[in-house]
């Protein structure tokens, strides 16, 4: 699907289900100005095309016990796809990793990773030194995030 196949009530419906994932198929079709029926519709269908991929609850990690979020640069010592994808792949198994980009522009993947504690920091880091194919580490401890958001502009 590409953006010029929604409308502006597809835009207000995903606007609104950004901001309330859990509100009731009523809710959403009288705040979006359509009956229920063609609001569940267009919801429907918004989820087959994979523009709407799920949906999640915001949790405080902090509250959970996960007191430190810190982002990773690493360098890798191949491009090859088979090297590149082995990588995505073993990090994608760690339940600490919460992010996962390939990047452009010095290193070869950025990393947002969670720990319970400093100690925990450090074993994951040593951890990922030790992958295969990897050449350097640079870590960087979040101190405060003033902005987070999902989703994307509408």
């Amino acid at each position: 699907m590409i953006l010029a196949d929604l409308d502006s009530i597809d835009r207000r419906i995903l606007a609104e289900l950004q901001q309330d994932g859990r509100m009731t198929n009523v809710e959403l079709a009288k705040r979006v100005g359509i009956s229920a029926p063609p609001c569940l519709r267009r919801v429907r269908r918004l989820e087959e095309l994979g523009v709407i991929q799920g949906y999640h609850a915001d949790i405080d990690a902090v509250v959970l016990g996960w007191a430190i979020s810190f982002f990773v640069l690493v360098g890798l010592d191949s491009q090859k796809g088979s090297v590149l994808e082995a990588f995505e792949a073993l990090v994608g198994t760690w339940p600490e990793t919460r992010e996962c980009h390939m990047i452009r522009g010095g290193e070869d993947f950025l990393l947002r990773l969670v720990a319970r504690d400093s100690d925990h920091q450090n074993r994951l880091t040593r951890q990922l030194i030790e992958v295969m194919n990897v050449v350097r580490v640079q870590t960087f401890q979040t101190i405060r995030t003033s902005c987070q958001r999902s989703g994307v502009p509408l």
